[in-house]
């Protein structure tokens, strides 16, 4: 009997929950040009340093950079498509100067539950909030006759689109248009500090205030602003690459995350299994050596029985973790097939090719630096122009 109850217990299916989709809220109204604010979502943060041993055994470092891209460039492109905000991009680095800034960490990610911590700040330096956002994939959502061909957790990027676009709204239009201004000034000492030091300055915390502006005419800010349309080029650049890579890598990355889906669910039985039977095994093993020392002949024989069947489920449940093994080594291997199919590419800015492979950032501090040369040319100082078209 206790033999039967076991083994229906370890052969019960597991239930696989379904989700909530959360729709995401498009703006109605009208956004005055001088309070539209532009938004950076940075590369995610893949989340490596924060692993457990267990969680480090099967996620591979390459694929979780890459999906720190491919998620951060998902969520851009749902907070685009709310229409409240200005322009939209995915920024390789902080940097890169624009008036909201959305960072993320990777805390969970294995095809049945991504689960993302957000950080929101401005180009002040403040901070709006930090949130924890999760979801469990439905098991529909994998299969292709009953899906929405729609990202499995298109609902949690809708989520985060929303609770953004719910603290823009409590913003007043001064601060919003405070907030524009600060950015241009940030990008104008950068190149010209002795002209806009002065301009801003951080308070105690460390937040960046407007302490005056300059006129709108001023020619200096003028020059500025012109270099900043040319920072423009490169950032939009760098979001088609984004782009490209995004749908490069959708086809097999969705078909390692299906793939994931079932490997996890299938481990997930195997240890259920392999506890259940091991546990019940030594169980048995314990009744029938208690019922062989019985003086009865009967309880005798019943408890070798019960021995040998309680050495097979201990046998079996081992063999279970066996099993597992193997799948959670298949995890690894899908995850090796996925970097295949995220190769570095290369894109033409002006006269410069540039190769967007891995560390932007750095090649973001190279057209800093050209900027800085065309900068001097516009200024016209004769020794300067002549060195920065030399290294142009």
């Amino acid at each position: 009997m206790l033999l039967s109850l076991l083994l229906v217990a370890c052969n019960a299916p597991i239930q696989v929950k379904s989700t909530t989709y959360t729709h995401l809220q498009l703006e109605n109204s009208e956004i005055v040009e001088a309070q539209l604010l532009d938004l950076g979502v940075l590369a995610f943060d893949p989340g490596l340093d924060e692993l457990s041993d267990k969680q480090a055994e099967i996620v591979l470092p390459a694929v979780r950079v890459a999906e720190g891209h491919y998620l951060a460039n998902q969520l851009a492109r749902t907070i685009q498509d709310s229409s409240s905000w200005g322009a939209v991009r995915v920024l390789p680095t902080k940097e890169i100067i624009t008036d909201v800034y959305v960072e993320g960490t990777i805390v969970h990610s294995d095809g049945e539950k991504l689960e993302l911590n957000i950080v929101v700040s401005d180009t002040s330096g403040q901070q709006w909030y930090q949130r924890r956002y999760q979801q469990e994939a439905s098991k529909y959502a994998y299969e292709r006759r009953k899906t929405l061909h729609r990202d499995p957790f298109q609902g949690l990027f809708n989520r985060i689109a929303n609770d953004l676009a719910e603290y823009r709204k409590s913003l007043s239009g001064k601060q919003a248009t405070t907030l524009r201004n600060i950015s241009s000034l940030r990008f104008a000492r950068d190149f010209s500090p002795e002209a806009f030091s002065q301009h801003i300055q951080a308070d105690r915390k460390g937040v960046l205030e407007i302490k005056r502006l300059p006129a709108s005419n001023d020619p200096t800010l003028q020059r500025v602003q012109r270099i900043r349309e040319r920072d423009y080029l490169f950032v939009d650049t760098t979001q088609e690459y984004y782009d490209a890579f995004s749908l490069q890598m959708a086809a097999p990355y969705q078909s390692w995350r299906a793939q994931n889906y079932d490997e996890v669910l299938a481990t997930r039985r195997l240890q259920r299994q392999s506890r259940e039977r091991t546990i019940g095994g030594i169980v048995t093993v314990i009744a029938g050596i208690v019922a062989a020392g019985s003086s009865s002949g009967a309880s005798r024989a019943a408890g070798a029985v019960a021995i040998g069947s309680g050495a097979m489920l201990v046998k079996s449940g081992l063999a279970k973790k066996g099993e597992a093994q193997i799948h959670i080594e298949a995890l690894a291997e899908l995850g090796e097939s996925l970097q295949t199919a995220v190769e570095p590419r290369t894109v033409t800015l002006e006269d410069q090719t540039i190769t967007l492979s891995g560390n932007v950032e750095a090649q973001y501090t190279q057209w800093k630096a050209l900027l800085q040369k065309m900068y001097a040319i516009e200024r016209g100082s004769p020794a300067t122009l002549t060195n920065a078209k030399q290294t142009l």
